[in-house]
């Protein structure tokens, strides 16, 4: 029998595949004082105090302060700075750094850290360069195209800041050195280097073995085991489809 495979090392929780959480500043998340419909109603000022690293995170944090002495760590869009005046709610204007349901918001508005439901705390488009645009207000809530491209509807009571996500050139440096990628993967909890289950040898991976003849299907159930569960998991096809010519 063969060593276990990192799907099953990981779920141990050892120290290797652990994240440094002690370095992480705060979660970034809205305010909770404040309920999703007396913010659709109403809207109250803030200050953006400070700007601070987050240990694993791409782009830096806000701490804001509001009047009514409520505060929170959030997502930092490109524009914002020490001391700039927001405002948080249905009366705000559709500003950078401003935050809004996505019910109030005008269509064609570029806004990220989109909440899933509302009073979550922000979900969805919150990477470096990340960013979601309003498309359309109709009955079954507000249509918003996501960074992915997909559409989807979303309840108007959801919040969601004005702007693009800071660090969106991030990506584009490259590391130069593999202990530069080493110290970013141990902040998120992630193994490096990470080697494909083609390369290993049979008896440590499912789809280890170097013969083409005795390769198995990459697709497995969301059911499968943890020994198992690796490669496509439930997926509806085995690979990206052709696109068709049209003639």
């Amino acid at each position: 029998m063969g060593k276990r495979i990192r799907v099953q090392r990981r779920g141990r929780g050892g120290s290797t595949y652990r994240s440094s959480t002690h370095k992480r500043t705060a979660p970034a998340k809205y305010p909770s004082q404040i309920t999703p419909k007396d913010s659709f109603r109403n809207s109250i000022e803030g200050e953006i105090i400070d700007l601070l690293h987050d240990s694993g995170r791409g782009s830096p944090l806000a701490f804001v302060k509001f009047n009514n002495g409520a505060s929170c760590y959030t997502i930092t869009p490109e524009g914002l700075y020490k001391g700039k005046k927001i405002s948080l709610g249905g009366l705000a204007s559709p500003k950078i750094g401003n935050i809004l349901p996505l019910g109030k918001i005008p269509e064609g508005t570029i806004v990220c850290n989109l909440e899933l439901r509302p009073g979550d705390g922000g979900k969805m488009a919150r990477s470096s360069g990340a960013y979601a645009t309003v498309i359309g207000h109709t009955s079954q809530g507000t249509l918003i195209k996501m960074p992915s491209g997909r559409t989807r509807y979303l309840n108007n009571f959801c919040m969601a800041t004005i702007g693009v996500v800071s660090g969106s050139g991030r990506t584009e440096k490259p590391f130069l050195k593999a202990g530069s990628k080493h110290h970013l993967m141990s902040a998120k909890g992630h193994k490096y280097p990470r080697n494909r289950g083609r390369a290993m040898i049979a008896a440590v991976h499912p789809y280890g073995s170097s013969a083409k003849s005795a390769r198995k299907v990459t697709t497995v159930s969301h059911g499968a085991p943890p020994g198992q569960k690796v490669g496509l998991i439930g997926a509806r096809g085995a690979g990206q489809k052709k696109k068709r010519r049209s003639r």
